[in-house]
């Protein structure tokens, strides 16, 4: 016989028992870290549809083992024990140093937000970026973003060069997300898209990802001639399609020299 409640445990996907009160806490958590000290928990429990008070036995227990802190006025934050486990897992998937100081090569360079993706089991990970002097708000990208593959231009210039078997696994009779009324719709077209990549050696998002955004992107390479990542420059599009000569030349140029670097030392693993 369970001891459990209907409180506490929930059929989840694939009706798998799952804790509903820690369900909730983490997604509690993530609302919060959205947030960036701008959310209350009045917020929290309107987004979530729970009631108030069961919201509030939520974040006391968050505080309490440290995952989140209340700052004045009721507002909430992400607290250090949260921060702790976001260096935990930024040491374990992000940037090596080289990585990350040919991205400030490349931001230096075209004064544009850059990016550093990875392609990491199996799928296209955002490791770091840094934001251009006109900062770009794009939705939900962010660090350690992996979905949409097929709208954004990192992703792509990865996919491009991996088996064509492997990516028929991963899109075909998939349906695809619309972002905006560029968004590559089909596997098919996924292939068409692909093939241009492979010619030409870097991908563009043409206001795939995001309205008003083009962006470009070129693979980096590991000993054994396979994907690791890509770099990826982004502006608006106006902007980029003044800058798309000098912008692809810069990226190409950055992604040259970590192939060379891994290359020469081996993939990290």
């Amino acid at each position: 016989m369970s001891n459990s409640t209907p409180e506490e445990t929930a059929e989840g996907s694939g009706d798998v028992p799952v804790l509903v009160t820690l369900q909730r806490g983490l997604e509690a958590l993530e609302c919060i870290a959205g947030g960036n000290g701008t959310i209350t928990a009045k917020m929290i429990s309107r987004r979530l549809d729970i009631n108030l008070s069961t919201t509030y036995h939520i974040l006391r227990t968050l505080r309490a083992s440290g995952h989140v802190v209340r700052l004045k006025g009721g507002l909430l934050d992400i607290g250090p024990a949260s921060m702790g486990l976001s260096r935990r897992l930024f040491l374990r998937s992000g940037p090596t140093p080289e990585q990350s100081a040919l991205l400030l090569r490349l931001h230096n360079k075209t004064r544009e937000t850059s990016y550093v993706s990875s392609w990491h089991q199996g799928t296209v990970i955002l490791q770091q970026y840094i934001a251009g002097s006109h900062a770009l708000s794009v939705g939900n990208l962010d660090v350690g973003y992996s979905a949409d593959l097929h709208a954004r231009a990192s992703a792509k210039a990865v996919l491009a060069f991996l088996p064509e078997r492997q990516v028929e696994l991963m899109f075909s009779g998939v349906e695809m997300r619309q972002l905006t009324a560029n968004t590559c719709r089909s596997y098919e077209e996924m292939v068409t898209i692909l093939a241009t990549v492979r010619r030409e050696g870097h991908a563009i998002d043409n206001e795939e990802f995001a309205e008003d955004i083009s962006c470009v992107s070129v693979p980096f390479f590991g000993s054994d001639g396979s994907p690791l990542g890509s770099y990826t420059v982004s502006s608006p599009t106006s902007r980029f399609a003044v800058s798309r000569t000098r912008l692809i030349a810069e990226t190409r140029e950055v992604a040259f020299k970590a192939t060379e670097h891994f290359r020469s030392s081996g993939p990290r693993s």
